[in-house]
């Protein structure tokens, strides 16, 4: 009894000697005692009994804590102490902490509350050889932390800071991240590979447990694996249009707030190569239903005659019914055409025959009747095309094979739709050809850049003489004088300046000396008596002329844009001989284009690569001749070739590059060869004339409507800036008038009040708000 007591002492003293420790470190913070169930058999040795570390067994080691606004500092070397590991904290780790435990926890566990207590304080840890580092929580996704992969199965628990990386299977990583985003602390990371498809999250590993079923749960396959339903009698294209078209009319209802529960998403894609529709849908009672659906849809058709209307989207019916006949005449199967546009063709089915009968005008009308063992009769339709011949055809024999059977093939272009009259497994073949043709076809927006640089200099200096003294006086007299540049229209030579100066005065500057008038010339008539004329002139001119016609068109469709004027050239002429018969004189001419115009013809090829055949010419008149006896003189600039550019590419088309010098002497002979004295009797002209011509192509492919926008949207406010700069401005003598602009590319929204009827007088007037379109393309909006 007395040594029981003694033992009870010396482990009282060490335990006081431990918490006087704890206090000693931190006043404020009170550590609980531990609390140790020693058994009663059990008698320790006075040696094993140390201060303030009892003896203790491992399941039994408990510990109570109670820290109540202590330094977190204080905490730490209590918590290392306890759990003997090194701890190192960063300066910017300070504060208060607090830590209350009712009844005692493991000492295993004293960590993980200490974890625990520092994450709500804003605190993380990073383990990194056997040193524990307490930094901000923003700080610690920089450090050396544990990684687990993808195939890692190791995960531990707590509130470790630690990297993940999660592979996704079915789920996008990137449209995985504004999910899981919110689910992780603001200072941690989750980012997304789009090429491997992967996930990088950091963040505390009970919180990476959470997200990994989270992410399990969703990286599931969108429905089950894909069904085929092969099809006998109905096309596959025809039905996976109409079950798509059905559920997307339920689909918009439930968006509209019309519950349904029983349709559930699926997806349905039609293989038109072996007439079968492939089907996914995660509800195996939608696949079911799919199913019956698809079994009543194919079925024989209950019309005789296996009559089918295929309405396009896109391609042209005529054209594609051409293709049609041709693809069905080379399979062996006899097919007539009745179609407003060609000439119409037919064969027989059985003991009848095939009429058709086309007329032209205003309501013309085709009508097809079937006769024999079919008893069917087509209606006809309105197609409004020219007058055809009717066509009788002759009756050919029935044919036996399914394959074989006649059938007729027939556009109708009112509606843009074929008629097809031919066995199931034909018409499925021609079905599936319709449905790789009927596709948009990409559109081509060419722009044609020409630019032309022309720079002329000229320069003319001469000195001219002439005496005609004493002309009006009878005998011999002497004349004579030099006359340059006489044949150059206003060259401003001695003599047509003397006949007329105001006429016949050259441009640039004119000295003369003049002595009175010669009154006597025979055949001239009176003159100006000029002794010396003497004449300068330098002229330099520049044109920089750009001009940028565009144009779109379809994918290997011509289209052609002419801008100009279309002027007469005389051909030929007819006058009447003098004093002949009186006969009315004629001539005759023939129409020519003068301007600019653009031909082209775009193929697209792989690659986005466009092959152009294009020809672009530029003619204009030569002034000066418009009136002259021999016609017209026109400049004249083509190119045609045919080009590869890639889409959005500038390429040289190809131009010209001109540069002449001319230099012209007239002198008088022998004397106008001596220096100085020689440019008294010499006419001097020098000119330069340099030409740079260059055409640029450039296409720009346009795939969809949506491709369109931009540049349609850019050259629609060019021009409205254009036409607002053009308006005429405040004058106050004019009257003032608005000038026509295109109107803005939206209208202005109108906000109806849901209050007032359209029968109301506080009603608005839509059509006036919106503004009217005229035939002109302006926006009209006068009362």
């Amino acid at each position: 009894m007395r040594h029981r007591s003694l033992c009870a002492v010396f482990l009282w003293m060490a335990v006081a000697g431990w918490a006087a420790e704890a206090w000693s470190v931190n006043p404020s913070a009170t550590l609980a005692v531990e609390e140790i169930d020693v058994p009663s058999r059990a008698v320790p040795e006075a040696d094993s009994l140390r201060v303030g570390k009892p003896r203790s067994s491992p399941a039994q080691d408990l510990v109570t804590l109670n820290f109540v606004n202590a330094d977190i500092e204080g905490v730490v070397k209590a918590v290392s102490e306890i759990t003997r590991k090194n701890f190192m904290l960063d300066p910017r780790v300070k504060g208060t902490i607090n830590i209350v435990s009712a009844r005692p926890v493991p000492r295993s566990s004293v960590y993980e509350v200490f974890l625990s207590a520092l994450r709500l304080h804003g605190y993380a840890v990073v383990e990194d050889y056997g040193i524990i580092r307490i930094v901000p929580e923003s700080d610690a996704k920089l450090y050396r932390s544990p990684t687990l992969g993808p195939t890692n199965q190791r995960q531990s628990a707590g509130d470790r800071i630690q990297t993940q990386v999660f592979t996704l299977q079915y789920e996008s990583a990137v449209q995985m991240v504004p999910i899981l985003r919110p689910l992780i602390a603001p200072n941690n990371s989750i980012t997304a590979n789009p090429n491997s498809n992967t996930l990088v999250i950091t963040d505390y590993a009970s919180n990476l447990q959470r997200l990994a079923k989270i992410i399990d749960s969703m990286d599931q396959p969108s429905g089950t694996d894909p069904v085929s339903i092969p099809l006998q009698h109905a096309s596959a294209i025809d039905v996976a249009q109409t079950v798509n078209r059905l559920f997307s009319e339920s689909a918009q209802s439930q968006a509209e707030g019309v519950a349904d529960p029983t349709q559930q998403r699926f997806t349905v894609v039609a293989d038109a190569r072996s007439n079968t529709l492939l089907a996914r849908s995660g509800n195996r009672a939608a696949l079911a239903r799919l199913r019956q659906l698809v079994a009543v849809l194919d079925s024989p058709t209950s019309a005789a005659g296996n009559m089918h209307v295929v309405f396009l989207k896109n391609a042209d019916a005529v054209r594609l019914a051409e293709t049609l006949r041709a693809i069905y005449h080379n399979m062996g199967s006899p097919v007539s055409s009745s179609s407003g546009l060609s000439q119409a063709t037919g064969t027989a089915f059985g003991t009848s025959s095939l009429g058709t009968a086309t007329s032209g005008g205003m309501g013309a009308s085709s009508g097809t009747s079937i006769g024999g063992s079919m008893g069917t009769s087509m209606p006809g339709s309105s197609l409004g095309a020219g007058a055809v011949p009717a066509t009788s055809v002759t009756p050919a024999p029935m044919q036996t094979a399914a394959t074989s059977a006649p059938g007729i093939i027939q556009a109708d272009a009112a509606t843009n739709s074929i008629i097809i009259t031919a066995p199931d497994a034909i018409y499925n073949n021609l079905r599936a050809v319709i449905e790789k043709l009927d596709v948009r076809r990409v559109q081509v927006y060419i722009e044609a850049l020409i630019a032309e640089i022309t720079a002329d200099r000229a320069a003319e200096f001469g000195i001219q003489w002439q005496n005609l003294s004493n002309a009006a006086q009878g005998g011999t007299q002497v004349f004579g004088g030099t006359n340059f540049n006489a044949g150059t229209a206003g060259g401003g030579s001695i003599i047509s300046t003397a006949q007329n100066p105001i006429a016949n005065a050259a441009s640039g500057l004119t000295i003369g000396i003049m002595n009175g008038l010669v009154t006597a010339i025979p055949g001239i008539g009176p003159v100006l008596n000029i002794h010396t004329l003497i004449r300068a002139l330098e002229t330099d001119a520049n044109a920089n002329i750009l001009s940028t016609p565009t144009l779109l068109t379809l994918n290997n469709e011509e289209a052609r844009i002419v801008i100009g004027q279309n002027v007469p050239i005389p051909t030929g002429q007819f006058i009447p001989p003098v004093g002949g018969a009186v006969t009315s004189p004629f001539q005759t001419v023939s129409r020519h284009d003068v301007g600019l115009s653009l031909k082209i013809k775009p193929l697209i090829s792989e690659g986005n690569t466009v092959r152009v055949q294009i020809f672009q010419e530029v003619s204009s008149v030569v002034p000066g001749t418009v009136n002259a006896t021999n016609g017209l003189i026109t400049n004249k600039r083509s190119i045609e070739s045919t080009v590869l550019v890639d889409d959005g590419q500038i390429l040289v088309l190809g131009g010209l590059m001109q540069d002449t010098v001319n230099d012209s002497v007239e002198r008088i002979p022998l004397i106008g060869a001596i220096p100085l004295v020689g440019q008294l009797f010499s006419y001097n002209k020098r000119s330069r004339n340099k030409t740079n011509l260059m055409v640029f192509l450039r296409p720009t492919l346009m795939r969809s409507g949506e491709a369109a926008d931009p540049l349609s949207d850019a050259q629609y406010d060019r021009v409205l800036s254009e036409q607002k700069k053009a308006t005429p401005g405040f004058n106050l003598v004019l009257p003032d008038m608005e000038s026509p602009t295109l109107p803005p590319r939206q209208p202005p929204p109108v906000i109806l009040d849901d209050s007032i009827t359209p029968d109301s007088p506080d009603s608005p007037d839509i059509s006036s708000a919106q503004g009217n379109w005229d035939t002109g393309g302006v926006m009209d909006n006068t009362p």
